[in-house]
């Protein structure tokens, strides 16, 4: 069964639609977001996500897979608790990482593995609690940002 891709509203119409609501039009749009919102069984409890499969509570994420409780992440797999994340893989409460992989409570990682408790790491493989590290070797923070910036655009990553 084919399911119809929704777009999502002007908010300048949907404010004034809603100004104009009666209680019998309010219910009924109430129940068509509540049905849409439970009714998709590859994403139980997942709302406005799109392209994505096996993911459970899940909200405005894209082409994700196998995910549990993220938001606004994209193309990412069997990840939980993530915000922001991109291109990641088996991340656990992670924020703004993009491809990495098998990270836990760490954010801004960028090409990086296995890393706990991390911020601001690029290419860093099994770090615990260290921030501003590049291919494992620490810097201050306005080091850490000109070499990522040159680093980035020269490894094409978003």
């Amino acid at each position: 069964m084919a399911k119809d891709k929704k777009v999502a509203p002007d908010p300048a119409a949907a404010r004034e639609l809603i100004l104009r609501l009666d209680r019998r039009t309010f219910l009924d749009e109430l129940n068509r977001l509540t049905a849409g919102f439970s009714a998709d069984p590859g994403n139980p409890g997942s709302y406005n996500c799109t392209d994505c499969s096996r993911c459970a509570n899940c909200m405005f994420c894209k082409g994700c897979d196998a995910c549990y409780q993220c938001t606004h992440c994209t193309a990412c797999v069997q990840c939980n608790n993530c915000s922001h994340c991109v291109e990641s893989k088996s991340l656990h409460s992670s924020a703004y990482c993009v491809q990495s992989e098998n990270c836990t409570n760490s954010a801004y990682c960028i090409l990086s593995k296995n890393l706990s408790d991390c911020t601001y790491c690029f290419g860093c493989v099994g770090l615990s609690k260290k921030d501003f590290h590049i291919l494992n070797v620490g810097f201050n923070r306005t080091e850490y940002f000109e070499l990522t910036k040159r680093l980035r655009k020269e490894l094409n990553v978003r």
